[in-house]
């Protein structure tokens, strides 16, 4: 029996939900026919390559094996696709972003006004989402491409370095007598009434590390997990936050500033997977991010 893309695919159904039931409904086929084609594989491979003696279908020896070959292939198989697909004068494209969240607040925005204003066929997707997970995803091929920070990686990342990110006391344009220029003595903020992200941020943990490094103890009055809540909150109240710097450029009603000691920098980077193949739309969108960094002034990494 000649092996089929479905064969493979049906396997990997089974041994993701652990269960034929499951994985049939997922597949939108009966189980008996989802039973009758994993066998059909088995045969032509020649080995058992799931134990369906317990409650839940595991997979045996030699089918771990056979499926960490099947992901790869199926993987190759949908990057082939992409690259015959995929055009050189970016008439048309599809780009798989991710990014971690504050990147959404000040970075996201103009790298997609840029893209679409060179190349409106490509067609974007974009997604939010904890550093780990877009690792994750990329070692998947789940995403093309995502912007995240510096720091150990899982192997088969790729990480480029973009541009260093300042984080800052940000406050309202209107606090009287606040000057920008001025570095703020840390210890100056003991007890200062304070809105933050909340704790499922990245940035705060960075925040609260500074804190804790400095014996400072803010009152955090407002915990948010959206910087546009935390933006609107300090444009209209006397509470002060910490964000990144980049993030005032374009609200002319933030001022930030800088603390002493400095917030510790950090180094945002461009991930991909090592080795995987780059369409025509990833390499614009590259050299794009690079013009981007460049034309803003950004921090050289």
């Amino acid at each position: 029996m000649a092996l089929e893309l479905r064969h493979l695919r049906y396997l990997l159904a089974v041994a993701d939900h652990g269960s034929f039931t499951r994985a049939a409904e997922a597949l939108h086929i009966s189980q008996p026919t989802l039973s009758q084609q994993v066998k059909q594989l088995e045969r032509a491979v020649g080995v058992q390559l799931l134990d369906r003696t317990g409650r839940a279908v595991r997979l045996t020896d030699a089918g771990e094996i056979y499926v960490d070959h099947a992901r790869r292939a199926l993987r190759d198989l949908a990057a082939a696709e992409r690259a015959v697909h995929d055009t050189l004068d970016l008439s048309c494209g599809h780009l798989r972003l991710a990014v971690t969240p504050t990147f959404t607040a000040y970075l996201v925005g103009p790298l997609i006004a840029d893209l679409h204003a060179r190349h409106p066929g490509i067609a974007l997707t974009v997604k939010e989402m904890a550093q780990d997970r877009i690792e994750s995803a990329l070692l998947a091929d789940e995403l093309d491409l995502g912007i995240a920070f510096a720091g150990p990686h899982p192997p088969g990342i790729a990480a480029t370095p973009l541009f260093t990110e300042t984080l800052s006391l940000v406050i309202g344009d209107d606090r009287s007598g606040a000057d920008g220029a001025r570095p703020l003595p840390v210890a100056e903020l003991a007890g200062q009434h304070l809105a933050l992200l909340s704790s499922d941020f990245a940035t705060r943990g960075h925040i609260d590390a500074y804190f804790t490094r400095h014996h400072v103890s803010p009152r955090i009055t407002v915990e948010a997990n959206s910087i546009q809540a935390l933006t609107e909150i300090v444009q209209r109240t006397p509470l002060a936050t910490v964000l990144p710097n980049a993030i005032t450029h374009d609200h002319s009603h933030l001022v930030p500033v800088p603390l002493n000691p400095a917030l510790p920098s950090r180094t945002v980077t461009l991930l991909g997977r090592t080795g995987a193949y780059r369409s025509a739309a990833s390499r614009a969108f590259i050299r794009l991010t690079h013009d981007l960094v460049q034309a803003r002034g950004y921090t050289a990494a």
